[in-house]
């Protein structure tokens, strides 16, 4: 036989549904490694970055060398400190980072795309803000493999008349 529903009954299954909102809603803690730096990898192109984030004074470090020897175009260095700056947190992180494959375009897209989610691990309150500016989307563009009997991708090759 079917369970009547009472309203002492519904608001008891109610406030259990209320308790586990609470329990999905309380702050998320930070994940660090035993240095105190949150990691993630971040994907863009070709390019694969890993990127650590740690308390400082916003030293950007790319490969071993600073950004703005790596990344010598003003665009890609905007690109890649768009996250600590939409997250106000330009100069109070230092953001090391290895990032191989791809072109320096791809590369620099998925150095935001990683510092974006180290970011997150780092302190899980910026995650509004970072998901609401689209950086913790992975962007799934990528170059269209040539297909046989073309010049290129998509790019026949020229007709002759005669």
């Amino acid at each position: 036989m079917a369970e009547q529903t009472t309203l002492s009954n519904l608001g008891e299954a109610l406030g259990q549904v209320a308790i586990q909102a609470q329990a999905a809603s309380a702050p998320a803690k930070p994940k660090l490694d035993a240095q105190g730096r949150a990691y993630a990898t971040g994907r863009r192109k070709d390019a694969i970055a890993r990127v650590w984030v740690k308390r400082g004074a916003g030293k950007i470090t790319i490969n071993g060398k600073a950004i703005h020897l790596y990344f010598a175009r003003p665009v890609l260095q905007m690109l890649v400190q768009q996250p600590m700056v939409a997250a106000l947190r330009r100069d109070q992180v230092d953001v090391d980072c290895t990032v191989v494959g791809g072109g320096l375009s791809g590369q620099a897209g998925a150095v935001r795309h990683g510092l974006s989610r180290a970011l997150t691990y780092f302190e899980p309150e910026l995650r509004a803000i970072l998901k609401k500016n689209g950086f913790l989307t992975r962007d799934p563009r990528a170059v269209e493999r040539k297909k046989y009997g073309r010049a290129k991708a998509r790019r026949s090759f020229q007709f002759s008349k005669r």
